[in-house]
This record gives structure tokens, C-alpha cells and sequence, in this order.
């Protein structure tokens, strides 16, 4: 099944995302080659697709698991909540109708 986990950054967390940003990329590399990712990325902090200093608000991941307590368990251990980027992460079942599949 599909999950959304939508995190949301602490205030000026720009930093320590940048210095984070690869290792939680690899986990989703990871997913992607095992088919697993259907999207994934963050919400720039302002209305640019380039929001340079302002940074972001958060991250959008929408992927298959096999049930909600393993898409919990992944999310919880994303570098993103180890370095405090996330002040929280939400995870929930997500049905998806567009595009077809």
C-alpha cells in the first residue's frame, strides 16, 4: 500500500538540511530502485521553485510499504529527524487515483 509522509522542518533548519541532504536522499534512492518511490521532495518556504536562503518547510515522500507501522519505522529513522530538520512527520495511508497507474 501507499503512504504519504509529509514532514515539516523546524524554523531556519536550512543548514542542517543542506549538511543532511545527502544521506536522506540515498534512503530514497534506495526506495526508488526497488520500485517503491512514487514521488518525493521538499516545499520551498516561499513561492519559487529556487527558494535560496529562505529554505524550505518541509518534504513530501509518497512510497509503497508493506504496512503503516513499516512506513512509520522508516520515516522515524530518516537523518532528517536525527538531525532535527523535522519537527514533526506525519505518516499516513495515501490511495492514489492520478495519474492511472
Amino acid at each position: 500500500m501507499l503512504y504519504a509522509i509529509v514532514g515539516e522542518d523546524v524554523p531556519d533548519s536550512l543548514e542542517q538540511r543542506l549538511a543532511t541532504r545527502p544521506a536522506h536522499v540515498a534512503r530514497l534512492l534506495e526506495l526508488d530502485a526497488a520500485g517503491r518511490l512514487v514521488l518525493g521532495g521538499p516545499f520551498p518556504a516561499i513561492d519559487s521553485p529556487d527558494p535560496g536562503p529562505a529554505g524550505f518547510s518541509g518534504s513530501l515522500i509518497v512510497a509503497e510499504f508493506e504496512s503503516l507501522a513499516a512506513a512509520q519505522a522508516w520515516a522515524d529513522a530518516d537523518p532528517y529527524v536525527a538531525a532535527g530538520v523535522y519537527a514533526r512527520v506525519a505518516v499516513r495511508p495515501f490511495k492514489q487515483v492520478f495519474p492511472k497507474s
